[in-house]
């Protein structure tokens, strides 16, 4: 055989070779619909940015195709949808279901609880990721969870009216999220949970008198201070922000153990990405707010503060006794934040 033609041979080969997808290494296409519209900087975003780092990373192996909330099954219909096979994956907070598990929304946000370090740590490091699942399998779900975005405070809430005391919020209508929003309960006001979309109309036509949802990128791109004049800070009731990923777990077994690690890591990446991107332009928003929209932005008075607080640790104590699982995890959380705070006291310089 003459050079050209051996030459012609080992070419020919090589290109079959990046051609051949090895057993095991089949193209895998999954159906993600995200309980959050992804036009939302970060917080539904984060969805799309995933799939296309999972993409890339398998080099087209894994695709995930990403859908809007509604698309597919209602926004508070995804955990039931994955869980059943009906889609893949889903992708938002645990606290929508928290009517579902009481304590889903522990893995969401705690009230006066642990900022950005302290919550990833409780997680990776804690009981976090162990009692999720637990959770989830506890109540028969079906799915795989994976923590992924995690992001700054979130601001306290739009109101049409300035609240001046805790007797200002009694009967007021609110859209309000998970634990948070059972202090709100305690306190008098009339709490609903509003999918994103439903949000801004609600407020507009008057539905609700007052709403929180995030951080003030996404609050703003919401419209909120359209209708609604009076931003309050800080987030008391949701000092970080976690979504989810999750994946139905007979899909999520069928997976190699390599696409299985980059979904891992991939989500542990969104999480760096979220903190940058949900950190760095919340002070310009802020600012943009009051000089160009007429926004009041109001810090909670130490009376208010006080006096959330003290009905967040009612609701934790009321909602313990009627289950176990919220107990469970409450006295985690309580004993990992206990021995963390003589890190956080020592470690790090005074707030001021």
């Amino acid at each position: 055989m003459s050079s050209k033609k051996v030459l012609a041979a080992i070419v020919g080969f090589f290109f079959m070779l990046i051609l051949y997808t090895p057993p095991g290494h089949a193209k895998v296409i999954l159906k993600l619909q995200s309980g959050i519209p992804l036009a939302l900087p970060v917080l539904g975003s984060n969805a799309t940015w995933i799939a296309e780092k999972i993409k890339d990373a398998t080099n087209g192996e894994l695709t995930i195709t990403v859908f809007e909330p509604g698309k597919i099954v209602g926004a508070m219909e995804v955990l039931e949808a994955v869980s059943k096979g009906q889609i893949e994956a889903g992708y938002g907070p645990s606290g929508f279901w928290e009517g579902k598990m009481s304590g889903a929304a522990f893995f969401t946000a705690i009230p006066f609880g642990p900022e950005i370090p302290e919550y990833i740590a409780w997680m990776f490091y804690g009981n976090g990721l162990k009692l999720y699942q637990e959770m989830y399998d506890s109540a028969g779900y079906n799915v795989k969870v994976l923590p992924t975005i995690i992001m700054s405070a979130e601001t306290s809430g739009w109101y049409r009216k300035k609240i001046n005391s805790p007797a200002d919020l009694k009967g007021l209508n609110i859209r309000f999220f998970g634990l948070g929003g059972k202090v709100m309960k305690k306190l008098g006001a009339s709490v609903s949970l509003l999918p994103g979309g439903e949000i801004f109309p609600a407020l507009e036509r008057g539905a609700i008198d007052a709403t929180e949802f995030s951080v003030p990128t996404v609050d703003t791109r919401m419209g909120f201070y359209k209708v609604a004049k009076f931003n309050y800070f800080p987030g008391w009731h949701q000092p970080a922000t976690l979504n989810e990923l999750l994946i139905n777990k007979a899909t999520w077994n069928k997976l190699s153990k390599a696409h299985q690690t980059i979904i891992e890591m991939v989500c542990m990446a969104a999480m760096i990405h979220s903190i940058a991107h949900s950190e760095g332009p919340q002070g310009k928003i802020v600012k943009e707010n009051k000089e160009k929209h007429g926004v009041e932005n109001v810090y909670w008075s130490k009376e208010m503060l006080d006096r959330f607080h003290k009905a967040w640790l009612e609701v934790a104590e009321e909602e313990s006794a009627k289950d176990a699982f919220f107990k469970k995890v409450w006295l985690d959380v309580q004993a990992f934040r206990a021995e963390y705070k003589t890190w956080l006291d020592l470690g790090f310089l005074p707030r001021k």
